[in-house]
């Protein structure tokens, strides 16, 4: 079987690196290895999410859902202090880098916990998901990560998903429609798109 950064373990040899990301006006530091997702640089894709997002109007905790080495929960984390964060991934070796990251850039208020999608967190509820979700992994994969997260939203809640137009964002926001009863595309840059849908009950 070949190794993708959404593998659970990788035989690849570790080479971290560190270097350094501004996200949300605030420097950041991170440290990135080989078999893990946009290792040189916080990929566009993420940071046109981070940008976009908004916190929900309701209470409770958020889910970066494959987290990788961290910049989406991290930089939202410290950005919103105030609210608790849960970071999700299967990559053990993306896990212990995002823990690494996480205490590098001095961010507490967040959980990392190892989840193959969202098996691993079945007993939370979330106000938001935010999800750059694993393209290559192929569409049933990254569907059933949204009906999942429908699930594991409190009423209010929502999820975020960026994605882009060439690789299924029409696809993508159907099956929320599917799931939500309707979607909305947020923003749309250099042909990613920001969908955000929210669970009416």
């Amino acid at each position: 079987m070949s190794e993708h950064y959404y593998s659970k373990k990788t035989l690849a040899a570790s080479e971290e690196k560190t270097w350094s990301f501004e996200l949300k006006g605030f420097p950041f530091s991170f440290t990135t290895d080989h078999a893990v997702f946009s290792k040189n640089e916080v990929d566009f894709g993420s940071r046109v999410l981070i940008d976009a997002f908004q916190l929900p109007e309701v209470e409770g905790e958020i889910l970066d859902l494959g987290c990788g080495y961290g910049p989406i929960g991290l930089s939202l984390a410290k950005a919103f202090s105030d609210r608790c964060f849960v970071m999700v991934d299967v990559n053990e070796r993306a896990l212990h880098l995002a823990e690494k990251n996480a205490a590098a850039n001095e961010v507490d208020n967040v959980t990392i916990l190892e989840s193959d999608r969202l098996h691993g967190v079945q007993d939370r509820k979330f106000a938001a998901v935010l999800t750059n979700p694993p393209i290559r992994a192929g569409k049933p994969v990254v569907h059933a990560m949204f009906e999942e997260a429908s699930k594991a939203l409190v009423p209010g809640g929502e999820i975020w998903v960026v994605i882009q137009k060439k690789q299924g964002a029409p696809s993508a926001k159907q099956k929320l429609e599917e799931l939500f009863g309707e979607s909305e595309v947020v923003l749309k840059q250099k042909g990613y798109y920001i969908l955000r849908a929210k669970k009416i009950d």
